[in-house]
């Protein structure tokens, strides 16, 4: 995919909590030392791998391509990526208000570890809490 593909289907998927990315950010993360971008037609998701470690920095799905288990297939293979370049745990963090991506996170055994109080903004100046997950390969 190209970064404005990216970005579109990063801007379809989050207009706040997280504020969607500009294909000029896509470019320069995925420039970047172990940057991991998985795709799928409608989706793609983006993981960092440092050491025994990894985080999943984002995944988007277009909202056409929803409920066809592109999100499931995605995290299957940045696990699978993961697990083959020697990482044990991986981290994420997701809006306390997107139950969707939560309950995705959860059938892949992530579980809440620390909650980031007021760390999204969202239009009506109103914040909302991150949750940071955390799952064991």
């Amino acid at each position: 995919m190209k970064m404005v593909e990216l970005a579109k289907i990063h801007g379809a998927s989050f207009s706040y909590a997280p504020r969607p990315w500009t294909a000029g950010e896509f470019d320069s993360l995925l420039t970047s030392p172990n940057i991991k971008l998985f795709e799928q037609a409608g989706g793609f998701a983006i993981f960092r791998f440092a050491g025994p470690e990894a985080e999943l920095l984002t995944i988007a799905v277009d909202p056409t391509y929803r409920r066809q288990g592109i999100a499931t297939k995605l995290m299957l293979r940045g696990h699978e990526a993961a697990k083959s370049a020697g990482v044990e745990e991986v981290f994420l963090e997701v809006s306390q208000e997107n139950p969707h991506a939560k309950s995705l996170y959860e059938q892949f055994g992530y579980e809440v570890r620390a909650i980031r109080e007021n760390y999204y903004s969202v239009p009506d100046a109103q914040k909302i809490n991150g949750l940071v997950m955390r799952c064991t390969l």
